[in-house]
């Protein structure tokens, strides 16, 4: 009798721990997937800036350097749209990595900050600050999201 005791005792011990176990995998799983949904956000969100801030550069040196209002009109019309790219992204990233909103919030108002500037020097000083703000969020999200930058 102690022989089957020790046997459907040894027998709920195997199944107990081959459940924790199983349970911990797929624990593991869905935090290494979702670190690779706020990295891909990150990503996105970065890849938007870039587009958004050349957009910007051209326009708004296009428009210091009075080249046609045609010309600056079409480089407006493609900001708009660099900017409208940036919304969901941005989005993504905050809520999937809310950490990180400090960085992703600067990265994005020193690549809006483009707009108006009143001369070149301070265009070229705007984007300086734009790209380091940008590369602070990639530092920022490699160091929460276990990434090497």
């Amino acid at each position: 009798m102690s022989a089957a005791i020790l046997a459907v005792v040894g027998t709920l011990l195997g199944v107990l721990v081959t459940g924790s176990l199983q349970n911990r995998a797929a624990a593991a799983e869905r935090r290494a997937a979702h670190t690779a949904e706020q990295r891909a956000a990150v990503a996105a969100l970065a890849a938007a800036l870039a587009d958004h801030r050349r957009a910007m550069w051209l326009r708004e040196d296009a428009r210091l350097s009075g080249a046609p209002a045609a010309d600056v009109a079409e480089l407006r019309a493609t900001s708009h749209a660099t900017r409208s790219a940036v919304t969901a992204p941005e989005a993504a990233a905050v809520m999937l990595a809310p950490q990180l909103r400090p960085a992703v919030t600067a990265a994005v108002k020193a690549t809006y900050a483009l707009r108006g500037a009143p001369d070149a020097d301070t265009l070229a000083a705007r984007r300086a600050a734009a790209v380091s703000a940008a590369d602070d969020m990639l530092t920022a999200a490699a160091g929460a999201l276990g990434g090497a930058r």
